[in-house]
């Protein structure tokens, strides 16, 4: 079909159920006359099948579109929305997001049935490369529980992370530096009596030596957490690492460091808060650049790794490794003991808070 205005048309007349209709193949030359011939067939095939071409042309139209829709990116947005309604740690949710929306942009607009296994190695073995091993290992977990929540919603066929998980190198363990010589960490106390920046940040941290807690746990203590007459923080599910409540015994040392920190001021409810505004939490670096300015470079001692500090000391000393592994509150791996640990370790709990902060008095004096 030759328009008015000089254009061409391949257009092909077809009858179906006794009514004529007509069904057009695109432009010429765009395409050919060679190309048209096979779509004209199609349409033959199509009618000796019993199907309407027009029909048959929007189903595959819809398909394409739906298809365009089930993108990599939706079907993560998706994923996080999931892994947000089984409340997991902030922390862990910052990194999911952070992996989809930062490090796999490349898979963002990619129906997510057609991506293969070997573009999504392709992209970690290129973090990999980076020097990022285990970045490049926990990304492909992520993209894994993509892929996991797009088949069982019947839009991808298999998960194709799983055919490389060979294919990454070994992520490369480094603990966290601690200090867990009794004399030196007694210097390190002496330093910390002397460290002359933010009183609350020097509370701060000598607050999570006494209560083994880590950093977030404790920049993120309120008052309605505290019961002072019974000598117990109760740590919120949502701020613990295990999601699942922590509670945590208060020796006399540490409930005087909550005690010269409680302000009683209405609106105000963190312990140890910032130093800009007394609603808002100490930043994540605040311990570490304490740590930093009192000449401890991160070789040899972490805000986290006082934990370890404690941990070291108290089984050298020879108390029970259960209770200790109780009071950092780490997850057994056995359900039934688990519960039994929580149920009957609180008195032993009680006494082993008690011994940590007269050990932290006495090794001051070495």
């Amino acid at each position: 079909m030759v328009k008015a205005n000089g254009s061409k048309l391949w257009r092909q007349k077809y009858q179906i159920a006794g009514k004529e209709r007509t069904i057009t193949h695109g432009a010429y030359p765009n395409v050919s006359l060679k190309e048209a011939r096979r779509k004209r067939d199609d349409i033959r095939n199509q009618l000796a099948n019993g199907q309407d071409p027009a029909v048959q042309r929007r189903l595959n139209q819809i398909e394409a579109e739906t298809q365009a829709r089930n993108t990599f990116l939706l079907v993560a947005e998706e994923y996080l929305q999931m892994a947000y309604d089984r409340e997991l740690a902030d922390a862990t949710m910052r990194k999911k997001i952070w992996h989809v929306h930062t490090l796999a942009t490349e898979l963002h607009h990619r129906p997510v049935r057609e991506i293969t296994a070997a573009e999504v190695l392709h992209l970690l073995k290129r973090i990999e490369q980076s020097g990022r091993r285990e970045t490049a290992k926990k990304l492909r977990g992520t993209i894994s529980g993509v892929f996991r929540h797009a088949v069982v919603t019947l839009r991808a066929d298999n998960d194709p992370t799983q055919v490389i998980k060979g294919s990454l190198l070994p992520v490369k363990v480094t603990n966290r530096a601690a200090i867990t010589n009794e004399k030196q960490f007694g210097r390190f106390l002496r330093n910390l009596d002397d460290y002359s920046g933010a009183g609350v940040i020097k509370d701060a941290i000598l607050f999570q030596i006494l209560t083994m807690a880590r950093p977030g746990e404790v920049r993120g203590a309120k008052q309605l957490e505290f019961d002072l007459e019974e000598r117990k923080w109760t740590i919120p599910a949502e701020r613990m690492k295990m999601r699942r409540d922590h509670i945590v015994p208060l020796s006399d040392q540490a409930a005087a460091v909550v005690n010269r920190n409680w302000v009683d001021v209405e609106g105000v409810e963190l312990i140890f808060p910032s130093l800009n505004s007394n609603r808002k939490w100490l930043s994540e670096n605040a311990f570490n650049s304490a740590l930093r300015r009192m000449g401890y470079s991160k070789d040899e001692v972490t805000a986290h790794g006082f934990r370890s500090t404690a941990s070291t000391i108290l089984n050298n000393r020879g108390y029970d490794p259960e209770v200790i592994e109780a009071a950092l509150s780490h997850q057994d791996k056995n359900a039934i003991r688990r519960a039994y640990n929580r149920a009957t370790y609180w008195d032993q709990r009680v006494e082993l808070m008690r011994a940590w902060a007269d050990i932290c008095e006495e090794v001051r004096t070495f």
